[in-house]
C-alpha cells in the first residue's frame, strides 16, 4: 500500500511538473518560479502535504544540485576558467561588492547575526546561469559583443562557490576557527587539484571516459559525477563544487555528448530540487517577508545592473550592450536556492527560507523582463540614439535583434571612449 501511495504521489508531482513547464513555455519565462509554487502547495501548511514520497524526492533534489554543477561545468573548459580569472577578475570583484553587501547588511539590520549575514549575501550575490543562458538564447543575444563579458561574471561566480560553499557549510555546522579554516584548506586543495588535472589532463580524462555507445557513456559519467561528488562531501567539501569540477575535466566530443544525454536527466531532478525547497518552506512565513524581499529584490536589481554596466564599458562594449548586460545578469535561482537551502537543513534562521524564496520568486520573474526591457528604456531615458554615419546609411540594414535594434551599427559608430 505504501509502495501504490508513493507512486501515486511522486507521479502526480512529476505529471504536475511538466504541465507547468508547458505553460511557463507558453508564456516565455522561466518554470523555476511555477516549480517553487508547486513545493509550496504540497509541503507544510500547503494544500496538499505530501507524505510517503518526500524521502524520495529529499534524495532527487540532491541529484538535481549535482547535475546542475555537472552541466554548468561542462559549458566551461578548464583554460578558459583560467584566462577568465586573469583578466576578469576586477569585474567579480565589483560583482561581489556591489551584490553580497547588500544581503549581508539586510540580514544584519534584521538582527539575524552574522552567520545569516554570510549566507544572504550568497543568495543575492549570485546570478542564475541557467535562466540567462535561457533568456540570452531566447533573445538571439548569443553573438552580442556584451555576452563574453556576461559569461566572464556568471564563470567567475562559479568559480567563487568552489571557495564560498565550504566556508558556508563549516559556518552552518558551528565548528571551530581552526576546523574551519582546515576545511576551507580543503577545500581550496582539491579544487585546486582537480583544476590542474582538468587543465594538464583534461584530454586523458575525456579519452578514458568517451564511448561511442550512449549507454556506456551515460552511466561512466553519471558514475563518476555521482562518487566525485560523495567524496568532496566526505571531505566536507559541496557535493555540488566536486559535479562541477568533474564538468569541467570533461572536454571535446565527451563533453556534447554528455550535455545531450544528461540534460533530460537534469532538467528533472532540477525541478525536483526546486519542488523540494519549497516543500520545507511554509507559504503562511512568506507574507511577513514579502516587504523586505521587495525591497532586497530592487536592490540589488540595480546594483546587478550597474555590475554588467561598468564591466561591458571596461570591456569596450557601447552603451547600448552595457544596458543590455547589466538588465541580463538580474535574475537570480538555482544558486541563491541551493544556499538558503543549507541554512534551512541548518536551521540557522527561520525566516531566511522564505526571504529567500521569495526573493528568487521575485528575480526570477522581472529577470527575463530587464534583459529585454533595459537597453531601450535607458536609452529612451537617457535620451541617447545611435544615428548612423553617411556611408551606413545609405547601406541596407542588417539583420535585427529580437528588439528590433541593429546590433551591428551601433558598435561600428562609437568613438574611442564607447559613446555612440
Amino acid at each position: 500500500m505504501h509502495s501504490a501511495v508513493f507512486l501515486i504521489e511522486f507521479g502526480a508531482i512529476i505529471l504536475g511538473l511538466g504541465l507547468l513547464g508547458r505553460v511557463a513555455g507558453r508564456l516565455k519565462f522561466s518554470p523555476i518560479p511555477l516549480y517553487l509554487l508547486a513545493g509550496l502547495a504540497f509541503g507544510n501548511g500547503g494544500l496538499l502535504p505530501l507524505g510517503a514520497s518526500e524521502e524520495f524526492v529529499a534524495i532527487g533534489a540532491e541529484i538535481g544540485v549535482i547535475l546542475l554543477l555537472l552541466m554548468l561545468g561542462l559549458e566551461y573548459t578548464a583554460s578558459d576558467l583560467v584566462s577568465n580569472l586573469k583578466t576578469q577578475y576586477p569585474a567579480g570583484l565589483v560583482d561581489f561588492g556591489l551584490n553580497a553587501v547588500p544581503g549581508a547588511v539586510a540580514a544584519l539590520l534584521m538582527g539575524w547575526g552574522p552567520v545569516a549575514a554570510v549566507v544572504l549575501a550568497g543568495v543575492t550575490w549570485i546570478s542564475s546561469s541557467g535562466v540567462i543562458a535561457k533568456v540570452m538564447g531566447d533573445l538571439g543575444r548569443l553573438g552580442n559583443r556584451e555576452t563574453p563579458v556576461i559569461l566572464s561574471i556568471l564563470v567567475l561566480e562559479d568559480l567563487a562557490m568552489a571557495v564560498y560553499l565550504p566556508i558556508v557549510t563549516a559556518l552552518l555546522a558551528g565548528v571551530s576557527l581552526a576546523a574551519g579554516s582546515l576545511t576551507l584548506a580543503i577545500a581550496l586543495g582539491v579544487a585546486g587539484a582537480v583544476l590542474f588535472v582538468a587543465v594538464r589532463y583534461g584530454r586523458v580524462i575525456s579519452r578514458f571516459v568517451s564511448s561511442d555507445d550512449p549507454e556506456k557513456l551515460l552511466l561512466v559519467v553519471l558514475g563518476l559525477t555521482l562518487l566525485v561528488a560523495g567524496v568532496a562531501q566526505q571531505l566536507q567539501v559541496s557535493a555540488a563544487v566536486g559535479a562541477f569540477l568533474v564538468g569541467i575535466a570533461l572536454s571535446g566530443e565527451v563533453a556534447e555528448g554528455t550535455h545531450t544525454l544528461l540534460s533530460p536527466l537534469r532538467d528533472l531532478f532540477a525541478a525536483v530540487f526546486f519542488v523540494f525547497f519549497g516543500l520545507h518552506t511554509d507559504p503562511a512565513s512568506i507574507p511577513p517577508v514579502i516587504l523586505p524581499a521587495l525591497a532586497l529584490a530592487l536592490v540589488t536589481a540595480c546594483t546587478k545592473v550597474a555590475t554588467g554596466h561598468w564591466a561591458a564599458r571596461r570591456a569596450g562594449v557601447g552603451v547600448k550592450g552595457r544596458w543590455r548586460a547589466g538588465g541580463t545578469l538580474v535574475a537570480r535561482g538555482e544558486f541563491s536556492i541551493v544556499i538558503a537551502g543549507l541554512a534551512v537543513t541548518a536551521g540557522i534562521e527561520p525566516a531566511l527560507g522564505p526571504l529567500a524564496t521569495a526573493y528568487v520568486l521575485i528575480l526570477v520573474i522581472v529577470g527575463p523582463l530587464t534583459a529585454r526591457y533595459t537597453e531601450p528604456l535607458a536609452v529612451y531615458l537617457t535620451g541617447r540614439r545611435v544615428r548612423p554615419g553617411p556611408l551606413l546609411a545609405s547601406v541596407p540594414s542588417p539583420a535585427k535583434s529580437p528588439e528590433g535594434v541593429s546590433e551591428a551599427v551601433p558598435e561600428q559608430n562609437q568613438d574611442p571612449a564607447g559613446r555612440a
